[in-house]
């Protein structure tokens, strides 16, 4: 809940306050940031002190307890670090996540971080609900230990703005949370027929809380019957190693008065065995995380509707698992997908794209206005900008307003080129229209891209490939836990917003190509 009640008179079992550094080069030491003005007035000169003593420096991830002992009116105060003396809201993000890890056990936590506009107090929202995140479903031991109430200490509690941006922080958060819960879910709970399944519960969940609103999310499932009539090569080429055929689901938002129409593509790859191009066994464990650009797009295209935004949407979740078997598909194989064109494959573990070309032959039909594909596409990708960086492909303008979305959802993102050059590499094989992938080192995830492109039909078009930002390996940090992070939700939920903006608005309108 939100409101403007005093930190150092709350009562609830820990109140959480940011730290700020001090200034560089100056004997002043750190000291608390905006909102718990009444905390450091509680403490009063004792508050440099206490901060010196427990070591608090404002550092970014810090996190401090220190009992009260009746300086206020909670038992615990928690020092969290912004890493800097003018916190945005990434900075609040980040704190409040890491204050979310620490505070386990209490009935009640106040959050008295900066959130005097609407855009932190989204933050301390987003921050605190993913950064306490914890998937343990399949844990025999496991109790919740997620605080029974959370209360936003905010100046701005009764402005009507403030309060529309932590309910739709809380939207945004519960679409990020279910799209890790997919993601972290074993690939034997969730082959492609129940992904599909979970997928359609998920819109008839979002249906009943839309009753009585106006608005109607629809969805249907194409079976591997239904994908042959229509010929969608490439998805029935990637899943024939299976014994769970493949899936495309295809979900329809279109409030009255909509006036932009945005495609969501995502790659659904729910295990990767590499097909009969294996893997080393190393790298299987985690491909659980091959699904995430689709979980992803369904989810964002539930919390649009759940908001309310006024822009039509289509999202294509392309299902499969690439698996090893008598029936899989072989290197040397042309396959035929949904648009006509056809593929000499080289790589069976070059999958996902092969799924894609089906399901954006599938969106482009609809003549939307823009297209955005989300997938863990490749390795080289994370090879070029590590574990916290997504790369951003694709028409100028729609790379500029994914990136814009990005940057107001939190998730970093950098923008790559497709050069001419992968058109004469893609063009190269002597019996297909196309050649999936081949083999040179260099450049693998903008060949990937240029492959993708093909399948667009010249509409605007962005790509995402999340492949090292989709599945966090190492230890939690900021909103992020450890495993899946939900990526790319959020941003597609800040893209849907920005194409409501008023006209008189500097982002450019979004058009096709001349």
């Amino acid at each position: 809940m939100l409101r403007s009640a005093s930190p150092a008179k709350t009562r609830a079992e820990a109140v959480v306050v940011g730290v700020v550094p001090g200034d560089e080069g100056s004997s002043g030491g750190a000291g608390l940031a905006a909102g718990a003005e009444d905390v450091a007035s509680a403490y009063g000169r004792r508050l440099r002190g206490l901060l010196a003593t427990v070591g608090a420096t404002g550092r970014a991830g810090e996190v401090v307890k220190v009992p009260t002992s009746g300086t206020i009116a909670s038992p615990l105060l928690v020092l969290v670090g912004l890493g800097t003396q003018d916190p945005g809201p990434a900075d609040v993000r980040r704190a409040a996540g890491a204050a979310a890890r620490t505070v386990t056990n209490a009935a009640s936590v106040a959050l008295a971080l900066p959130a005097d506009t609407p855009d932190l107090v989204g933050a301390v929202v987003d921050g605190y609900r993913l950064g306490g995140y914890a998937f343990a479903g399949y844990k025999a031991a496991a109790r919740d230990t997620a605080p029974a109430e959370v209360v936003v200490l905010s100046p701005a509690a009764r402005r009507k703005e403030a309060v529309v941006a932590f309910e739709e922080a809380e939207v945004v958060a519960e679409a990020v949370a279910t799209a890790r819960d997919w993601v972290n879910t074993p690939p034997v709970d969730l082959t492609p027929p129940e992904l599909a399944d979970r997928i359609v519960a998920a819109v008839g969940a979002t249906s009943k809380r839309l009753k009585g609103t106006g608005l109607a999310v629809t969805v249907e499932v194409l079976d591997e019957d239904r994908l042959a009539e229509l010929g969608c090569g490439g998805i029935l080429a990637v899943g024939a190693g299976s014994e769970a055929p493949p899936r495309l689901v295809e979900i329809g938002y279109a409030p009255e008065g909509a006036t932009t129409h945005l495609a969501l593509v995502g790659k659904g790859i729910t295990f990767d065995a590499g097909g009969l191009t294996i893997k080393p066994a190393a790298s299987m464990p985690t491909t659980k995380d091959d699904m995430a650009g689709a979980a992803a797009v369904v989810q964002a295209t539930l919390a649009i509707a759940l908001l309310g935004l006024p822009v039509r949407v289509s999202a294509y979740a392309a299902l499969a698992e690439n698996m090893i078997s008598g029936a899989a598909m072989r290197p040397g194989d042309v396959v035929t997908t949904y648009a006509g064109t056809t593929v000499e494959v080289t790589n069976t573990d070059a999958e996902g794209r092969l799924v894609l070309a089906d399901a954006l032959g599938r969106a482009v039909e609809s003549a939307p206005d823009l297209v955005v594909d989300v997938a863990t596409l490749t390795a080289h990708m994370t090879s070029a900008l590590g574990d916290r960086l997504a790369g951003v492909m694709g028409s100028d303008e729609v790379v500029d307003r994914v990136l814009a979305a990005a940057e107001a959802a939190g998730e970093d993102m950098w923008p790559m080129p497709i050069p001419e050059v992968m058109e004469e590499r893609l063009h190269a094989s002597a019996i297909a229209d196309l050649l999936q992938h081949d083999w040179v080192r260099w450049g693998g995830a903008l060949y990937a891209a240029a492959f993708v492109r093909a399948f667009t039909g010249g509409l605007p078009w962005a790509h995402l490939d999340i492949a090292g930002t989709a599945y966090n390996r190492g230890g939690p940090t900021g909103h992020w836990p450890a495993g899946a992070t939900g990526y790319g939700v959020s941003t597609l939920v800040e893209l849907a917003r920005s194409l409501t903006a008023p006209a008189d608005e500097p982002d450019p309108p979004v058009s096709a190509p001349s």
